[in-house]
């Protein structure tokens, strides 16, 4: 807040911060390696081993000289040194493949953020995109999963810290970070819980001294108070890329602070839509439907946030398809493709917001290559958030016991007129309006960290 205005943290040229990041594996280095007491124990075996093959080479021509057997072999005598040399080259050979194959060690200090860690992804081979880590915080986290992510959670967290404290020439120390009333997640309550506790450990990683949370849609709701002259119940409705969430309050009038009657929460939104356009309107092209091929390797292709089913679709075998689709399929198999079809599907799904039909060349998978998409395919596709959409607001609008007199939409997918058209289905009776995408969001947080921190 500068001079009673908000102000956004800018990120280069981009209009809003992407929380997409882009990490390097690890490339090992052949100067780094050095004879350490283990691996000089090693040198020392391979040594061993070296001396009695020879010993054992030079008594089995000795017994076959000896017997009278014709002499057909010869022993090349090596000095100690060229053993040694040899058995340094083979630990050090055996070093650099260990590191080589270390699928999991990232150079988390590498690290390029937003449009262009996918730009970064899609050109480079080998290495990491996390696109919204906020949507795996939730989930079982097995191995050392939870340590990678605690660490990229960090470095996207002190980037946006690092761009704040040099925009605005003074130290960030406190940070109020928005949350979904419901994260997405495999354990329940137990995913909400760890959630927390890892943006929390991540932020204080960051360089963050306070840390709290505060809901999304209650923090629209500070937004809302603050720009409405005259007090009424207002129902929030928050549809993001990850979750959707609605909260129930008093805003506006002469109160400080909007009064919060009740918050729900679901975990669905608009990567679901991008998921289901995916599957229904795009993987046909590489053989969904159309051949024997089972349906989950199309799922796993589609799936970009999941980082399991990539690797399973990148490793899986299509060698039995027929033409044309084994050749597509090989090349959506290929380094970063499956991100950046990802990334054409989330982009028409936006264009068709505002068109009727929309015409995507995928040039890279083949020459000539389109996808033709109208406002109904999309709308079926979006089917897969709108259902639970409308559940969500149906079990709110049972539990509330007096009309709002005004309902708020936001969030990235508030842009989308099958949101609105499905919120007045449950409310048809209340006037909407829209704010633009997740700002109201982002000004609440603001607003509300003035007063709560």
């Amino acid at each position: 807040m500068v001079d009673g205005r908000v102000e956004l943290v800018r990120f280069g040229d981009e209009p809003q911060f992407r929380t997409a990041a882009f990490f390097p594996r690890y490339l090992p280095n052949a100067d780094c390696f050095e004879l350490t007491p283990e691996l000089e124990r090693h040198v020392e075996a391979h040594v061993r081993t070296s001396l009695n093959d020879q010993a054992r080479s030079r008594e089995q021509i000795n017994q076959a000289s000896t017997s009278g057997e014709p002499f057909r072999r010869s022993v090349v005598e090596r000095s100690m040194d060229e053993i040694r040399k040899e058995a340094e080259a083979t630990v050090r050979r055996d070093w650099l493949a260990q590191r080589a194959s270390m699928e999991t060690k990232l150079n988390l200090d590498a690290a390029v953020f937003g449009e262009e860690a996918i730009e970064a992804y899609i050109s480079e081979h080998g290495g990491r995109l996390v696109q919204s880590p906020k949507s795996l915080l939730g989930f079982r986290l097995h191995g050392d999963a939870h340590s990678v992510l605690l660490g990229i959670t960090t470095r996207i967290l002190a980037h946006i810290r690092t761009q704040a404290c040099a925009q605005f020439g003074s130290p960030a120390t406190s940070v109020l970070l928005g949350r979904p009333v419901r994260f997405r997640s495999s354990m329940g309550e137990g995913g909400n819980q760890q959630a927390v506790r890892l943006l929390t450990n991540a932020a204080t990683a960051a360089g963050f001294e306070q840390v709290d949370f505060l809901e999304e849609p209650v923090a629209a709701a500070w937004a809302f108070h603050e720009t409405s002259s005259d007090k009424h119940l207002a129902l929030i409705v928050d549809v993001g890329g990850g979750t959707s969430d609605i909260s129930l309050a008093d805003v506006g009038g002469d109160d400080t602070a909007p009064k919060i009657h009740k918050s729900w929460g679901s975990p669905v939104g608009g990567t679901d839509v991008d998921l289901h356009l995916n599957l229904q309107e795009f993987m046909p092209l590489f053989g969904k439907g159309v051949t024997r091929t089972p349906v989950h390797h199309f799922y796993n292709a589609a799936a970009v946030h999941d980082q399991h089913r990539q690797r399973d679709f990148i490793k899986a075998s299509f060698s039995g398809l027929e033409e044309p689709y084994r050749h597509r399929v090989g090349r959506l198999q290929a380094s970063g493709a499956t991100v950046r079809l990802n990334r054409a599907v989330e982009r028409t799904k936006i264009f068709l917001s505002d068109s009727e039909s929309a015409s995507l060349r995928l040039s890279y998978i083949e020459q000539g290559l389109q996808a033709e998409i109208d406002q109904g395919r999309l709308l079926n596709a979006a089917s897969e958030l709108l259902r639970p959409l409308r559940t969500l607001l149906s079990s709110a609008r049972t539990e509330i016991d007096e009309e709002p007199q005004r309902i708020y939409v936001t969030g990235g997918m508030s842009r989308a007129p099958y949101v609105a058209t499905a919120v007045s289905a449950v409310f048809p009776d209340t006037p909407l309006i829209s704010r633009e995408e997740s700002l109201a969001v982002i000004e609440g947080l603001v607003r509300a960290s003035t007063r709560l921190l």
